[in-house]
Parts: C-alpha cells; structure tokens; sequence
C-alpha cells in the first residue's frame, strides 16, 4: 500500500493531495496513510483485503470514504477520527454484530451510510435501528427512510448525459424536418421547370419565333446565292486560266514551226552554195585537163 500512495502522489507533497485512489492494492492493514493528508477529502480502498482499520489516520477533511469488498469485521471506532465524514460505504465487508457499529453515531456529519451484503443487514430492525442510532442519517443501503432510492452523483450524471442526448435528438429531429421540407420545396421547382419544359416542346412556336425563323431562311438563301455566285466565278476564272494555256500552246506550235522552216531554207540554201562550188571546182579541173591537152 505504501508504493501504491507514493506513485499516486505523482510528486506532489502529502498536504496537497485532495483524492487518493488505492484499490485493488492488496494489503491487510493500513499502511503508509498518515494525518499529514490534511487535504484529502476523497479516499477509496476497494477489494484490498483489509482485515481491521488499525492505524487508520485523522483525517481532518475526509467526506467521501470507499472500503467495500474487504474483511473488515470491527476496528469501526478509529473512523471516528474523521469528524466531517459524510459518505460512508461498508458494502460486502464481514460485519455481523450491531454493536460494532456503534462507533458510527460519533460521526455526526454522516449522511449515507452503505452496509449492505453484511451479515448485520439481517439484524431485527435493523433499518430502524441505524437511523436511530445516527440521527444524521439521510440513506442506509441506497435508500431513504422512506425507501425511496437515493440519486447517486453517478446517476446524476448519466440522468445529465441523457438529457443533453435527447436535447440533441430534438436538434436533429428539427433539422431533418427543414432539410425535409427544403428538399420538398426543391422538388416542386424542379417540378415547375419540368413543367415549363414540356410547354417549350409541345405548343407551337409564336409569331416571333416565325419571323426569326424566316430571317434565318433568309439570310441561308443569301450565303447560298454568294457561295454559287463564288463559285461561277472560280469556274470562269479557271477558263479563262485554260485559254490562256491553250493560247500559249498554239503560239509556241508556231514559233517552232518558223524556226524548223527557217532551218530547212537555210539548210538548202547551204546546200546550193556547196553545190555550185563543187561545180566550180569540177569545171577548173575540166579547164586545166583542156588546157594540158592543147600545150602537148
């Protein structure tokens, strides 16, 4: 039990711990618990074994005491210590003779007192009993005088959580209903628009839409008559191109046949020449053969 309050000190001093938890630290008595805890106010010591409170300490400011699931049979009186004890809980202990808690009625500032799963609980009046013997008394077991169950702070809390829980389901009701008839308002415009849709599609067009549709007839007839009109125009202009061409061809004909005929009359006149010099030549010759003849 010492190890287990000195690493639940966590480095803080004796006088500054206010709640100090020790269960299931296994120990028979008490030990390393001094009166130098004068802060604590809330101490717990479940199912650690205890046989007897010996040694427990004064402690000047404990209100909440936890000591259930032990062994404890008396030893009650060294609680007594404790004046300003207001939460007691004894439950599942081996207490069986009424007289060990008499010590209890020392504790004038006890409110509620827990005994149950002790032997003692089945005592003959027992209940009244105790709330005779400690006037303070406002619950033993978990219920009143009246046996009215007593509203731990526990159950407090859990009553708070599920407050706040059906807080937010209201919340959450609320806004699924919005979103449900925002969605329903979305579903009729989207209902109009179809609606407007189909009269666009079914009723004949107006006499603007006419109008607008004959200006668009129109205006095709005119790109129709400027493309034909483009296009006669290409067609003349690409014959005008081939005349041009033939022209051409029948003037270079020409030409060729001028200088083919050129040729020929030059060749014939070159081939006068060359005749008469041969002729020329044959009749020198003759001449000189006549010339020879006549000297001999």
């Amino acid at each position: 039990m010492e190890k287990r309050i000195a690493l639940e000190k966590r480095g803080r001093t004796d006088d500054q711990i206010t709640e100090l938890i020790l269960d299931n630290c296994r120990s028979t008595y008490i030990d390393g618990l001094t009166d130098e805890f004068t802060a604590l106010e809330t101490l717990s010591l479940i199912n650690v074994g205890l046989v007897s409170l010996k040694n427990f300490p004064k402690l000047s400011n404990l209100r909440k005491l936890e000591l259930s699931d032990n062994r404890i049979s008396n030893g009650l009186n060294h609680l007594t210590k404790s004046s300003k004890l207001t939460h007691l809980n004894l439950s599942g202990n081996r207490i069986a003779d009424f007289e060990e808690l008499r010590p209890l009625k020392d504790l004038e500032n006890l409110e509620c007192l827990d005994l149950f799963n002790n032997q003692v609980t089945l005592t003959e009046n027992y209940r009244d009993k105790m709330f005779t013997l400690i006037p303070s008394l406002s619950h033993l077991d978990g219920f009143d005088k009246d046996f009215s169950e007593v509203v731990s702070d526990e159950d407090e809390d859990v009553a708070e959580e599920a407050e706040e829980e059906d807080s937010c389901d209201e919340d959450s009701d609320v806004s699924l209903a919005f979103l449900y008839n925002d969605r329903c308002a979305d579903d009729e415009v989207d209902e109009e628009w179809k609606c407007a849709l189909e009269r666009d599609l079914y009723n004949p067009p107006s006499s603007s839409s006419d109008s607008e549709c004959e200006a668009c007839e129109e205006d095709d007839e005119d790109d129709q008559s400027i493309s034909d009109g483009g296009e006669e125009q290409d067609k003349k202009e690409q014959d005008e191109v081939k005349e041009k061409d033939s022209e051409g061809t029948t003037d270079k004909a020409e030409a060729s046949s001028k200088t083919t005929a050129a040729t020929d009359a030059t060749d014939k006149d070159a081939t006068a020449a060359t005749k008469e010099h041969e002729s020329e030549e044959a009749r020198g010759k003759k001449r000189k053969l006549e010339d020879a003849d006549t000297d001999g």
